[in-house]
């Protein structure tokens, strides 16, 4: 697996500060684990909830994006900063069996397991005897 985060062009305007152009965003920071069965992406995405995070799997790239939104009730009056949304790809090969992704998060933090496709899985051969 590796990451190909797509970079997005951002152009500077004088009148906007950068942190509110639409087309920035962070790119979470991650770790990969792997274990027999699978290979597990722990992303961290502060400020965002599960029903602002969309995974999706498409031409074997996995892409990861979250909404990053306050936390305080009420209308906002005023604002200095804006949360920036994430954006993280990563290019997976033929030993992630893709049809039984799952994600979980929990407290701004994002797993997502990628099962071992079965033949990719190693496995120990009995010697038998004739």
């Amino acid at each position: 697996m590796a990451e190909t985060t797509i970079p997005t062009k951002v152009e500077e305007k004088q009148q906007t500060p950068a942190t509110r152009e639409e087309s920035r965003y962070l790119v979470p920071p991650v770790d990969i684990y792997e274990n027999k069965g699978s290979l597990n992406v722990v992303a961290d995405l502060p400020g965002v909830g599960k029903n602002n995070v969309t995974i999706r799997v498409n031409n074997n790239v996995l892409t990861i994006q979250g909404k990053a939104r306050h936390g305080v009730p009420g209308e906002e009056i005023h604002d200095e900063f804006q949360l920036l949304d994430f954006y993280r790809q990563f290019q997976l090969d033929e030993t992630v069996n893709q049809e039984k992704i799952e994600a979980e998060m929990k407290n701004g933090v994002l797993t997502v397991h990628l099962p071992k496709a079965e033949r990719t899985k190693p496995r120990e051969i009995k010697v038998q005897v004739r």
